[in-house]
């Protein structure tokens, strides 16, 4: 029966390999990639705190006078005072080359970045533009669009052929417990820890399935977790087996005044700190149409995740708080949907998951290669044994 597994574990790994190292490695990198971006750029996320914080409308002011073609779209602020403020925008007309923004996730060209538009970072204190950023204009981006699509786009082949070898490494992951799941007390012994005195074809077998042991579990979470974003079927599935509705409730509508005069940021905010207090940050979104609400969303100062925020619906022209939904509120499904980037890149418990996802990515990126060595050994051992059984029969 191990034959047949050993075949299985063969030809799945030899047709998905180098997906999955690349996948395992840019996976990696990743991991770490806000707290770089923001141990780098300190600059653009960190303020020297000052006593009074400028109005939201100030600040979405201060975007308006540095990029007056710019829409603002919505603000988010932060509750440490030490952070700046990011403000959503985008931009309309036609720009110059060098300054050309991102394509958004609804135009056909080019993979969509997680956020459409830029954001412009700014002193909540001063209302000094700090940087305008683009995502995609980032080195990091190009590893997002490596590890997600091969630097395809949305719906590219990339994307499927991730999607296939990331459902294809579940297959290796399990056929490789199987056989690395020792007959003997001694050969448990020997296949928990590798045996750095020996030569180097002993050495890259001990890699191989010690490695793969101590990781195997890990890789499985993060693999399986990655197939929502590769397959609709899979996410529609985990509404399903929750039984729970794919679509969220619908949000609240504002009542369109005569006047049609709009709140100001600072009264949306104001309407949300009334619902939701000791918050980590606030995110407010403008509607797209006249009878939309103003969506504020706050992320608990102890929330589970980084994707555990609440939301509160405020009228567009009122104040009014029309709604509210709360976390805990949201679907089974909603709610299990929402940890799986966080278990996916390793951020869900801090630092000691981001460093186990990190370790696991590197060892999944060595299986490919030991992999091949050992079938390679093999197979020259093979040669070399059928050769002297061939001379031998002349002899």
């Amino acid at each position: 029966m191990k034959i047949f597994f050993r075949r299985i574990h063969l030809y799945l790994s030899l047709a998905a390999g180098l997906v999955i190292l690349i996948a395992c490695l840019t996976g990696a990198i990743l991991v770490f990639e806000k707290d770089l971006q923001m141990a780098l750029n300190k600059r653009r996320y960190y303020v020297e705190a000052g006593t009074q914080k400028l109005s939201l409308d100030n600040i979405a002011k201060a975007v308006k006078s540095s990029f007056p073609e710019a829409k603002v779209n919505g603000i988010k602020i932060y509750s440490d005072p030490s952070r700046s403020a990011e403000v959503a925008v985008s931009f309309g007309g036609k720009q110059k080359k060098n300054e050309e923004l991102p394509k958004t996730g609804a135009e056909k060209k080019g993979p969509p970045q997680r956020q459409p538009g830029s954001t412009i970072f700014v002193n909540p204190y001063t209302g000094a533009v700090l940087e305008k950023y683009s995502y995609r204009e980032t080195t990091f981006y190009t590893v997002f669009a490596l590890h997600r699509w091969l630097l395809g786009s949305e719906g590219s082949v990339g994307k499927y052929i991730v999607g296939v070898s990331t459902f294809i490494f579940l297959f290796i992951l399990l056929t490789g417990v199987i056989l690395w799941w020792p007959k003997t007390k001694k050969i448990l012994q020997q296949r928990l820890r590798i045996k750095w005195d020996a030569g180097w074809k002993r050495i890259n077998h001990d890699l191989h399935l010690v490695f793969g042991f101590y990781s195997a579990i890990f890789l499985f979470i993060i693999a399986f977790t990655g197939l929502a974003w590769s397959f609709e079927w899979f996410n529609n599935g985990i509404y399903a087996v929750t039984n729970s509705p794919l679509k969220a409730p619908p949000p609240p509508k504002s009542t369109i005044a005569e006047a049609g005069k709009k709140i100001s940021y600072d009264a949306a905010l104001a309407a949300a700190k009334r619902v939701y207090k000791d918050i980590a940050f606030y995110n407010i979104s403008l509607p797209k149409d006249s009878t939309d609400a103003v969506v504020v969303m706050a992320l608990p100062s102890r929330a589970v995740h980084e994707n555990a925020t609440d939301a509160v619906y405020v009228d567009q022209y009122s104040g009014a708080v029309l709604g509210q939904l709360a976390y805990a509120q949201r679907s089974l499904g909603a709610r299990v949907r929402s940890t799986f980037k966080p278990v996916h890149t390793g951020s869900i418990w801090g630092l000691p998951t981001k460093i186990i996802a990190f370790i696991v990515c590197l060892f999944g990126v060595t299986f490919p290669i030991t992999g091949t060595l050992m079938w390679i050994n093999r197979t020259r051992k093979k040669t070399k044994t059928g050769s002297k059984r061939e001379v031998e029969e002349l002899v």
